[in-house]
């Protein structure tokens, strides 16, 4: 049995954690928040004072965290992790980031003969608590094949992008194209409310025409639809509004560096960062951009 460090154990790293666990690995955890700390340890991780006691033993060290920054002070300088992991570890980061950042990650474990793969996911809580996610994997082939036990105990998907800093190249073109279905999914299902339809037969019209989509089909943002999403919980937990308008700007600066033509993801950029101003609105999930198109009460 491989011992695991995992470090980040928020909405998405706290259930990917306890589906290692439940799949039978060692699980050390460690997350700068007590009580995600906590949870993780009811599902069954050791809890570790630290980073550094979290990969002491490890085998393989997974860390899903929120921003490059966070992920740069992690692992390089001198007091980053890499400096007390040797080249028999494996090191997987889940965490949405500039592929710049990955690479600059990943080329450092090389120096030090540590394998490293960026490896973020696609799925949302949902499938992280299933254990169904999508891993899109960027770096050494031999890496991706040393680290596929650990991430089918996670996900259902696992796809090896290219080289390194590929996964994030194809996880910010799948989270624009994301951004871009949900708000025409929204507009279109509040362009049919206003006009008289229910928003739930809309949804398996379309659902079963040509505007079907992910958005529609399995994270319908309009309250009332579906069970266990967002939109009928009063758009809590998921995927924050913050965390789009994050993904959103790495694609756009990803854009300008290949001089690529992404019109609709730099709308979309604007509408979330519209719809986001507002922090109250910035902590709802992402679906919540279903608000902008809603009338007011008595409208």
């Amino acid at each position: 049995m491989e011992n695991i460090a995992f470090i980040g154990l928020g909405n998405m790293g706290g259930p990917m954690a306890a589906n290692l666990v439940e799949k039978g690995f060692s699980v050390t955890a460690f997350d700068l928040s007590g009580a995600v700390l906590d949870k993780a340890v009811a599902a069954g991780c050791r809890k570790a004072a630290s980073a550094e006691a979290a990969i002491a033993g490890a085998d393989v060290v997974v860390s899903m965290l929120p921003s490059g920054e966070a992920v740069r002070s992690l692992y390089l300088g001198v007091h980053g992790l890499l400096q007390a992991m040797g080249p028999e570890v494996l090191l997987i980061d889940c965490s949405t980031i500039a592929a710049d950042d990955a690479r600059q990650v990943i080329a450092a474990a090389g120096e030090r003969g540590i394998d490293a793969l960026d490896a973020p996911v696609s799925g949302g809580t949902a499938a992280a608590a299933a254990g169904t996610l999508s891993f899109m994997c960027g770096g050494e082939a031999a890496a991706v094949e040393r680290a596929r036990p650990v991430l089918a105990a996670m996900g259902a998907n696992i796809f090896h992008a290219g080289p390194a800093g590929s996964g994030q190249v194809a996880k910010i073109c799948n989270n624009m194209l994301l951004a871009i279905h949900m708000i025409g999914t929204a507009e279109a299902l509040q362009l049919g409310v206003d006009n008289g339809l229910d928003p739930n037969v809309l949804s398996q019209i379309m659902g079963a025409s040509s505007g079907g989509n992910w958005s529609l089909e399995k994270y319908n943002p309009y309250p009332g639809v579906m069970e266990n999403v967002p939109a009928s919980r009063n758009y809590e937990g998921g995927f924050s509004v913050a965390l789009m308008l994050k993904d959103l700007g790495l694609a756009m600066d990803t854009a300008a560096g290949s001089a690529s033509s992404t019109p609709l993801g730099a709308l979309a950029k604007n509408l979330y960062q519209l719809h986001g101003g507002d922090p109250i609105n910035s902590a709802l999930d992402f679906s919540s951009i279903q608000n902008l198109f809603r009338r007011p009460v008595g409208n």
